[in-house]
């Protein structure tokens, strides 16, 4: 048996986590330690519940902060957490302040560290979470690469030897959730939404909410658009909205909303003739439920969803951005790609895992 110390904080990791948690089962022990870098309830508790993740074993309650603060209260409550339950590895995932500051504890500790997503790069040094990223690929035992792009990025950074492909964990949660949503909400129907008739919006990274030219450009293009808008918006998107003076008419002409479930937001998503977004997890969500993508960025971390013709860069730029929504993405399913794999993720990645701490015991026996 393993012991696992999973370590999550944001909206994507609790998703990557429920697949991850699944797979481990009976067989193996785990420990959840969520650092509450997400508090917000639609952000956070609620896929607790809907996901049926089990309450976590412990929750550090960091809450927001700049990234240098936030990043030291993680690892300033996670310490005595790994000290205490001396796992034999700890996961992480993607690429947070909450995958940083657990990486960093624990690359100083007897555990094995894994990294779930890891090699992704949008080659951006701007966007915090590409150091995130780069930082904690380096500190890990264990790389557990989505793609085959991951995988070439990690061998190009001579980190090939401690690199796994796997697929990606979001794929086996998304097939779980499509077949639920569908079932377990009405939220169309609340909304007097038809389907492929609306555009879904989401915003959240501080390089287009933090910058009030871009927020404003992306902002007025939506508000032009002839098609309904459905826009949860997150709290920081709405704090800027409201610092700018815009949340009044972004209130009087798109259905805007407070964060949504991830049933609620998979089933939006689904349905949606186009998502506009800055999200990587929701460019790669997008992809697999066949959901054209405009995504408001200059770079991505998911350039395979690019390269098959689903998902079109067009940074804050009007023009572009209403050129991408018009587009027809005339594209055929049957010759999709599908590079994220087979929705297995979840179990390679245990198997690897328990390869790994068996070679170390297996190691240390026999120094």
């Amino acid at each position: 048996m393993v012991h696992v110390l999973s370590v999550v904080g944001a909206r994507p990791q609790f998703i990557k986590a429920f697949a991850v948690s699944r797979a481990l089962g009976a067989e193996h022990s785990e420990c959840l330690v969520h650092t509450g870098q997400h508090y917000d309830h639609n952000l956070s508790a609620v896929f607790f519940k809907e996901l049926g993740l089990p309450e976590p074993d412990y929750h550090l309650g960091v809450g927001s902060g700049s990234h240098g603060e936030q990043t030291a209260r993680i690892m300033d409550a996670f310490e005595p957490v790994l000290e205490r339950e001396h796992p034999d590895v700890v996961i992480v995932y993607g690429d947070t302040n909450s995958t940083l500051g657990a990486a960093i504890v624990t690359a100083k500790s007897e555990s094995l560290l894994a990294h779930v997503e890891a090699g992704l790069r949008s080659h951006n040094r701007e966007m915090p979470e590409e150091h995130n990223r780069v930082l904690t690929d380096h500190a890990s035992d264990i790389l557990l690469a989505p793609t085959e792009e991951a995988v070439s990025n990690l061998e190009k950074e001579d980190l090939g030897d401690r690199t796994h492909l796997t697929g990606d964990v979001m794929l086996d949660t998304l097939l779980w959730a499509r077949d639920r949503a569908h079932e377990a909400t009405d939220i169309l129907t609340r909304l007097g939404l038809e389907e492929q008739a609306y555009l879904l919006l989401t915003l959240h990274r501080a390089a287009n909410t933090d910058q009030p030219d871009r927020l404003r450009t992306i902002l007025d293009t939506m508000l032009q658009r002839p098609e309904r808008v459905v826009f949860p918006a997150h709290p920081r998107t709405r704090d800027a909205m409201q610092r700018l003076g815009l949340i009044e008419e972004v209130e009087q002409h798109l259905t805007l909303l407070e964060p949504l479930s991830y049933l609620e937001f998979i089933h939006l998503l689904d349905r949606a003739s186009r998502v506009i977004t800055d999200s990587g997890g929701v460019q790669k969500e997008a992809f697999l439920l066949d959901t054209p993508c405009i995504t408001v960025r200059g770079e991505t971390e998911w350039p395979e969803t690019v390269t098959a013709g689903w998902n079109r860069l067009t940074d804050a730029d009007s023009d572009r951005i209403n050129q991408a929504i018009d587009h027809s993405f005339d594209l055929a399913l049957a010759t999709k790609p599908q590079p994220f794999g087979d929705g297995t993720a979840a179990i390679s990645i245990v198997d690897i895992i328990h390869d790994a701490v068996s070679w170390q015991i297996d190691s240390i026996k026999h120094r």
